[in-house]
């Protein structure tokens, strides 16, 4: 059984080895936070949860996310990872995982041959490009839950409050970072998903029938990243 202890060691090796491929420029490790039988498992500081939450611009969002220090990872890019997650005992009963990538091209505009010199960036200084949120939520709660409709893990793409895509099973960290890095950071020549410190961690399916009967997203298991 997945333990806090272990998501927040997977968390530490996670952050450091994101440091050491210089892929971030600022970080917050993880800190745990213990009452009762709960475990809150957030970045040092936690907060930042709220203005997420609420409507107004995705720039100012942003920024408060920023100013406040509300992440666990400030990527070289600006963008702004969060990880959190909340155990009862040893049973996890909720996780939030958001990607929020800079609004704007400031830092590009203030160092443009740092951005030219690198094929990370190649994608990032594209006009067509627009910078947009990505949440994976997991909360086990019958009082929420509502079976195809509000499902106990799901993907929220740019903030729609009613856009819940269902995913399989919730997140562990290394899942929620190779999905990013996959998505938006390997090159052509470059895989750094394939760097990070491989995972022995995956939490049990959650998806409904009716859920996976609609399209939905597939959190491989631990057997499954083993023979890929």
């Amino acid at each position: 059984m997945i333990e806090p202890g272990h998501v927040v060691e997977e968390i530490r090796q996670l952050t450091s080895k994101c440091i050491e491929l210089s892929l971030c420029n600022d970080q917050n490790y993880p800190a745990a936070v213990k009452v009762g039988a709960l475990t809150n498992i957030s970045f040092a500081g936690g907060g930042g949860y709220t203005i997420a939450l609420k409507n107004v611009a995705y720039a100012e969002v942003y920024s408060s996310l920023l100013v406040s220090k509300a992440y666990n990872l400030r990527m070289v890019d600006g963008a702004l990872l969060q990880l959190s997650y909340t155990f009862h005992d040893r049973l996890l009963t909720r996780h939030r995982l958001a990607f929020f990538p800079s609004p704007d091209l400031t830092e590009f505009q203030n160092s443009p041959e740092i951005y030219e010199a690198e094929e990370i960036y190649a994608e990032i200084i594209e006009k067509s490009v627009v910078p947009f949120p990505i949440r994976f939520d997991y909360e086990d709660d019958e009082s929420v839950y509502v079976d195809l409709h509000h499902p106990r893990s799901h993907l929220t793409l740019g903030q729609y409050s009613n856009c819940r895509i269902p995913v399989t099973a919730p997140l562990s960290p290394y899942a929620f970072l190779d999905f990013v890095l996959r998505s938006f950071y390997n090159t052509a020549h470059r895989r750094f998903c394939e760097r990070l410190p491989k995972s022995a961690m995956s939490f049990e399916e959650t998806i409904s029938s009716r859920e996976r009967g609609v399209v939905h997203f597939h959190v491989p298991t631990l057997s499954e990243r083993r023979s890929s």
